[in-house]
């Protein structure tokens, strides 16, 4: 996927533009966002967060919310929990009024002790994690669906193809521990077993012994569960193996970079998605989005949707915070969306369910790179 030339230069200026923010103009909002720039998420990070820029703009070109312009100041934490913390913390000492679309399981585990500590609330981490849906954290917003629907909905799919032979293959972390409970709990009530069950470390990912394992069960379909480039080593591998067996993951690798990366070994993989196709116009939210994408000279990528709906919960919550909105008060807005309608999607909260959507669907990989339902 090809970024606006623009685009790189406002990760590098974001952060002198904030500097200025508090002393500059009663009239700007700062959000922030601590992920992956760098790292083994990057790809995905950089569209997910490119979505939330495309909303965040069309939203102050139109004049802001309430007058307040909407200005997202994103950290790179290289995907290393520890620096996710120290940047959040960073974030908050600035006066972000939330913290908004952190990328990982654990690190977002390790920013959430921050958030009843200053009273500030996350919205929209990158992230299914069901540890961020219960029990209910009362500054934690969720957008997207859990990785376990995904993971039991992937294994419903391939039930219902006649497949028997699953194996599941994990990242060695607590991201990888919550899809595979998803998994295991679809295979076991299809009274089912995984052929095979293999685990890789996080930090230094290596597919090859774990693939060799998996091979020698001779499964019908493979689940990866992991971030993009440990998850198309593997699957490389299983190619390279001699493996038909049918590929799948879920969808924290429905970017373009992760198709970039799996090269012709893409043809065939299977993604879960949290959000309508995009190419779904019937349907407002797809529809703005990819008009807001072209006039930025983008393509429109799964990723791109959950940014920019991401980025519409928060603006609309802003809204209904009213004009001296806080972090209080946008907490409180948050919790009061009851039904709100995305553009086609019914997202919903209250003090017992922070969950939002539940939506949840399969793709192809077709022969061109691009996703099919």
């Amino acid at each position: 996927m090809a970024f606006a030339p623009h685009t790189a230069h406002r990760w590098i200026t974001m952060a002198a533009m904030a500097a200025g923010l508090m002393g500059s103009a009663r009239a700007d909002l700062l959000i922030g966002q601590t992920a992956g720039i760098t790292g083994p998420a990057a790809g995905s990070v950089k569209e997910v967060t490119q979505g939330a820029r495309l909303y965040f703009d069309a939203v102050n070109a139109s004049g802001g919310v309430h007058g307040h312009k909407l200005n997202l100041l994103s950290l790179d934490d290289k995907f290393d929990p520890k620096l996710a913390a120290a940047n959040a913390k960073a974030l908050i000492d600035k006066g972000t009024i939330a913290l908004f679309l952190t990328r990982g399981t654990p690190h977002t585990q390790a920013v959430m002790p921050l958030l009843a500590e200053h009273k500030i609330p996350l919205v929209a981490p990158s992230t299914g994690a069901m540890v961020l849906h219960k029990p209910v954290n009362p500054w934690l917003f969720n957008v997207r669906a859990s990785y376990q629907r995904e993971a039991e909905r992937v294994i419903e799919h391939l039930g219902s193809l006649g497949v028997t032979r699953v194996a599941l293959v994990q990242v060695d972390d607590s991201f990888g521990e919550d899809a595979m409970t998803g998994a295991l709990a679809g295979l076991s009530k299809a009274k089912q077993k995984p052929v095979a069950h293999e685990k890789y470390a996080r930090d230094k990912p290596d597919l090859g012994p774990v693939v060799s394992r998996v091979l020698a069960a001779a499964p019908q379909a493979v689940l990866f569960v992991g971030t993009g480039e440990a998850v198309s080593q593997g699957m490389k591998a299983m190619r390279a193996g001699g493996s038909t067996a049918q590929l799948v993951t879920l969808s924290n690798n429905a970017s373009a970079g992760f198709i970039q990366s799996l090269g012709k070994v893409a043809h065939g993989v299977v993604v879960s998605q949290v959000f309508p196709p995009e190419r779904s116009i019937a349907k407002p939210l797809i529809k703005d989005a990819q008009d807001s994408a072209r006039k930025a000279g983008l393509e429109l990528t799964p990723s791109m949707i959950e940014g920019y709906a991401s980025a519409k919960v928060l603006v609309e919550a802003i809204k209904r915070a009213g004009p001296k909105v806080n972090r209080q008060s946008l907490r409180d807005a948050l919790e009061g969306m009851k039904l709100y309608d995305l553009g086609g999607l019914e997202l919903g909260y209250s003090p017992g369910d922070h969950s939002g959507l539940q939506y949840v669907d399969l793709a192809i990989l077709d022969e061109t790179g691009k996703f099919r339902r």
